[in-house]
């Protein structure tokens, strides 16, 4: 008897995963989400609360594209469980500025053409702002002279502790423009 190739698959059906509670602020809203254990941050943003601004690049936490803050914290969101930020504090892009009140970040890269595809600007700005927190908090980088110090603001720092983000259109001297000019330094280069 021949076998019928369009024919749907017989035999028991699967299960849909299991899931779990999460429960998260995101951009100062209380958020609620049934997950499957597995799924990411990222895609718990993009997929389930429809936060696209956060990108889905390399999706290995090699780009950048992906960057939100956790508690105040830069992270890859690809790198993470939704399911491990349960009660955690998230800011995404969407939660910095709205056309006509933007972040001061966000006008900076407007101003210094700080994107040119604008792919992974969001993941560059949500960097840009933690760097400069970084710096005044005193956390050291791979280039930190003097690590029991405190870290200065220099071009050599900046684009150091920028190098998780890839900017495919090379928009790197612009985007540590735009960094030093929030910061209000005037000599990085």
């Amino acid at each position: 008897m021949p076998i019928d190739a369009g024919a749907a698959p017989t035999g028991p059906a699967q299960p849909a995963p299991p899931t779990v509670p999460v429960r998260f602020t995101v951009n100062g809203k209380a958020r609620a989400l049934d997950l499957d254990p597995r799924v990411t941050l990222l895609d718990a943003l993009r997929e389930h609360l429809n936060l696209t601004g956060s990108k889905k690049g390399c999706d290995h936490g090699q780009c950048g594209a992906c960057t939100v803050m956790v508690e105040g914290k830069r992270i890859n969101s690809c790198l993470t469980l939704a399911v491990m930020h349960d009660g955690d504090a998230i800011t995404t892009i969407e939660g910095l500025g709205r056309p006509g009140d933007l972040h001061p970040m966000q006008a900076a890269f407007v101003k210094h053409d700080g994107f040119q595809c604008g792919y992974c600007t969001p993941g560059q700005i949500m960097s840009s702002i933690a760097v400069l927190q970084e710096i005044k908090d005193g956390v050291p980088s791979y280039v930190t002279a003097d690590v029991a110090g405190s870290a200065t603001l220099t071009g050599e720092e900046l684009r150091e502790r920028m190098s998780g983000n890839i900017c495919r259109c090379a928009a790197y001297s612009n985007i540590i423009a735009a960094i030093a000019d929030v910061a209000g330094a005037k000599d990085v280069a």
